[in-house]
């Protein structure tokens, strides 16, 4: 029987999205595999979290690529970005989550890459106007991860309708990050 490894790796996600502590045995059988075939594929836990990580990493660039974050108004650039990140959204917010990834000596580049894009954005909505100044683009950053992990959970356990996701993060984080003209 030939394994197809992505399928293994979006029933990790699924799961690990849903339980961060699913032991291996769990993993294997929501794959629909034995434990010894998921051992070939992937060694233990770092490995397969470290196959996750690619794997997030590449649909997370992927949807940035889509979303265009240099074009138009960086508002609609950030709603672009949410739409197109959404079916990776469980995925994203599992390793957003996942310390292991942000610790010690082998930390993936990918997310350094992926941070000075969505920083990017934020300066530029800040340089045009839009954004506020006041917090960091850094910061707005960290905030966006923070709403895809929210949301991915809140969707998951049923507190959020899936197709009300996108738009209560954007305007969440639109709503704090949005410059305010001074009355007089």
């Amino acid at each position: 029987m030939t394994v197809d490894r992505e399928q293994v790796l979006r029933s990790a996600a699924t799961l690990l999205s849903h339980k961060a502590t699913a032991t291996m045995d769990e993993v294997a059988k929501a794959a629909g595999i034995g434990r010894a075939t998921l051992h070939r594929h992937f060694a233990g836990r770092d490995a397969l979290v470290r196959a996750l990580e690619e794997l997030g990493l590449r649909e997370f660039e992927a949807a940035v690529e889509s979303a265009r974050l240099h074009e138009g108004d960086p508002a609609d650039a950030l709603r672009r970005l949410v739409t197109a990140s959404t079916p990776a959204t469980g995925l994203l917010g599992f390793l957003i989550s996942e310390n292991q990834l942000f610790e010690g000596e082998h930390v993936n580049e990918g997310w350094d890459r992926l941070d000075a894009r969505i920083a990017a954005l934020f300066r530029r909505g800040q340089e045009e106007g839009g954004f506020r100044v006041d917090l960091s683009a850094s910061w707005l950053a960290e905030a966006l991860y923070g709403l895809i992990s929210a949301g991915a959970w809140s969707v998951h356990s049923g507190r959020l309708a899936a197709n009300d996701y996108q738009y209560m993060t954007t305007e969440l984080l639109l709503g704090g990050c949005t410059r305010r003209s001074v009355k007089e």
